[in-house]
């Protein structure tokens, strides 16, 4: 009999049920179900059961789909996208134009009527087994080298588009793994998989890695429009709450204010010189030790009368909060004996050594999550703490042996990049719980989902370069695409800056007229030289950066930032307007010109302008002694210089001036800004 007869070719077996098309061959079980409009999800494993977990997705509404099933193969229609699986298992996607949006790469005789056929035996899904484990997953597709690639997080690096990038997933400082791809080619795709792996956009190949799961689960979803695809994506993940109004102002921070009086004088100081202030931080180590979520009275002597005194300013008071719990702290043993904390497979069981040995707390279980919360609850929030920092929430390890931690859920390996979402999920449903709505917590990390908890994602401990500020760029505009609007960076950078030298003067004057039109404008810094340590006991071992207001940098700084801070009120009634489109469909507020422009093929080449809501253009200055740059003014609207209220046609390249002052910025369509 030959090799090629039919009965050795018809390999699966379809079956539909209850709306969904499911395939079998041999261990493995394949299931598309549609989840959302014009959207598929896709499972498979190779276990006896499918396992449960939704992960970042939540519970779709109800589709009209129809599936048809002959001989050869299987298809699946759900509005603008089709999945055509055919007798090996390979699956197609398209659009409802008929175009081809996807398809895996599959490379075995056994696919002899198609024009893959091929020696090389090469798996689209491929579970690698675990020796006495799970399973090794590597997803293939085949690549359009002309396809352009956003989304998926923020990465310390330039790139918009990362067509091409090796990318890890998993989160470390200042590196979130948010695994959702914007393709140019018209469709999204979520990576439904907290585990450690790594995705490589290759040009001839496409590869999806989990080192170690379950099962395979991706979302996919088909549009015409970046925005149809990201408001179906926003749909099937969530969306964030409404930003509250105090939120739009501007946030003061630093590393850090080391008493009470200290932060007072400095709010007060803001509102002496009229200058618009909504938020102020108190950053780490206001604590005891690590674990002990409350103030250290030594230092903060009255925090209910500091948070009363704030709040009749007009001033909201941010705290900061870590997950770490000191081996000291009054805390341990009794989380340790309730296994609310992060457990290492080998070696001693210290997750972090930073001023104490430490380990997390396991934001995965649910009983730990509302550990934390209580205490937080009763030192800060019954208090009139509304809106916390929490930091660290990677969680940041000493040493990223992603094997050797273990959670409630499951192996690091296997869930760890869930761990940021579960970390603002532990606050967001404790306020929620007394009621509070317009919930934002800051964060220094999140994977898809963790917009849904009111996460406000910052870039991390970046440092005081233009190079880090051309980072940030790339960085925010790929998290907002990756489903987080509200995403923030420390105006200046983090470290690597002393307050007298003029060439970081010329810098953070740059990045605060940037940080003007970011989702959220904070300023904050590590800067040099460091304070003198006003104590040596709990919390207060942690030194303290130099100054770090706007008046801290000289009166030119100054002159500059007053302007901005008067400009960043101003525009609160707009932002007001976009922070609605963010909670009511999930758009982002900051995006990249093709966002708002698909038409125009010129603006998804550009990789150094931003549109901040659909009516105000954005050219940061981010080269060092540039006083002037070209600018592209989309075609398809008239454009306004907002310095100059010279009206330009869209469709063209202009030389904008940029004296230090100024940030190139135009409005469209006689927008008034």
């Amino acid at each position: 009999m030959s090799l090629f007869d039919d009965e050795k070719v018809l390999l699966g077996y379809f079956e539909e049920k209850e709306g969904v098309l499911y395939y079998r061959y041999d261990a493995e079980r394949l299931a598309i179900a549609p989840w959302g409009k014009n959207s598929l999800r896709i499972t498979g494993t190779k276990l006896a059961e499918m396992p449960a977990e939704n992960w970042a997705l939540i519970e779709p509404q109800p589709s009209q789909v129809k599936i048809s099933i002959d001989k050869y193969s299987a298809k699946i229609v759900n509005g603008k996208i089709t999945a055509i699986i055919n007798n090996i298992g390979k699956l197609e996607f398209y659009n409802h134009k008929g175009e081809l949006l996807l398809e895996e790469y599959v490379r075995t005789r056994k696919d002899m009527y198609s024009s893959t056929c091929s020696s090389l035996e090469v798996e689209g899904r491929e579970f690698k087994p675990i020796i006495g484990g799970d399973y090794h997953l590597s997803m293939r597709f085949v690549s359009n080298p002309n396809e352009k690639i956003y989304g998926m997080g923020q990465y310390q690096q330039t790139f918009l588009d990362v067509k091409g990038a090796d990318l890890e997933l998993a989160h470390r400082n200042s590196q979130a793994s948010v695994p959702f791809a914007l393709s140019s080619l018209g469709y999204g795709f979520l990576w439904n998989n907290p585990a450690v792996g790594r995705v490589n956009f290759g040009k001839n190949i496409t590869t999806w890695e989990a080192y170690s799961t379950k099962k395979l689960d991706y979302w996919i979803t088909a549009g015409d429009t970046p925005a149809e695809i990201e408001e179906a994506y926003a749909d099937a993940t969530g969306k964030v709450p409404m930003m509250p109004k105090y939120a739009m102002g501007f946030w003061q921070c630093k590393l850090r204010y080391q008493t009470q009086e200290e932060l007072l004088e400095v709010a007060r100081e803001y509102k002496k010189r009229g200058l618009s202030i909504s938020v102020i931080v108190v950053d780490f180590f206001h604590w005891p030790l690590q674990g002990e979520w409350k103030f250290d009275s030594t230092y903060w002597p009255d925090p209910d009368g500091m948070i009363k005194e704030l709040q009749d300013m007009g001033i909201e008071l941010m705290v900061s909060i870590w997950p770490t719990v000191d081996y000291r702290s009054e805390n341990f043993n009794e989380m340790l004996n309730k296994g609310l904390l992060v457990r290492t497979d080998k070696g001693f069981r210290i997750c972090m050594d930073f001023m104490g040995n430490t380990i997390h707390y396991d934001a995965t279980n649910p009983e730990a999550r509302d550990y934390v919360w209580n205490k937080a609850k009763k030192n800060y929030y019954d208090k009139g703490v509304k809106v916390f920092w929490l930091d660290e929430a990677e969680p940041e390890y000493s040493v990223y042996d992603f094997e050797n931690y273990r959670y409630h859920l499951g192996p690091n390996v296997q869930v760890g990049n869930i761990y940021p979402m579960m970390y603002a999920k532990t606050f967001f449903d404790g306020m929620k719980a007394e009621g509070q709505e317009g919930i934002i917590n800051l964060l220094r990390c999140a994977w898809a989902g963790s917009q849904r908890y009111g996460a406000l994602v910052w870039s991390g401990d970046i440092h005081s370069s233009f190079e880090s500020l051309r980072n940030q760029f790339a960085a925010g505009l790929n998290m907002g695409l990756a489903g987080i609007p509200w995403w923030t960076t420390d105006i200046g950078g983090f470290f690597g800056a002393h307050i007298e030298d003029e060439e970081f003067h010329e810098l953070l004057i740059r990045w605060f007229e940037y940080g003007t039109f970011c989702p959220v404008m904070r300023l904050h810094g590590y800067r040099w030289p460091f304070k003198p340590q006003y104590g040596t006991t709990g919390g207060a071992e942690c030194v303290s950066g130099a100054d770090n207001e706007v008046w801290s940098y000289g009166e030119k700084v100054y002159k500059i930032c007053q302007k901005y801070l008067k400009m960043r009120e101003a525009m609160i009634p707009y932002i007001t307007i976009l922070m609605e489109e963010a909670h009511e469909n999930g758009t982002p507020v900051m995006r990249p010109l093709f966002y708002d422009f698909p038409e125009d093929k010129i603006c998804w080449e550009n990789e150094s302008q931003y549109m901040f809501g659909p009516n105000v253009l954005v050219a940061p200055i981010m080269e060092k002694g540039q006083t002037k740059r070209e600018v592209y003014l989309p075609a398809g609207a008239n454009w306004t210089n907002v310095w100059t209220e010279e009206r330009v046609e869209g469709g063209k390249t202009i030389v904008v001036n940029a004296p230090i002052d100024q940030i190139p910025l135009f409005t469209r369509n006689e927008f008034i800004l």
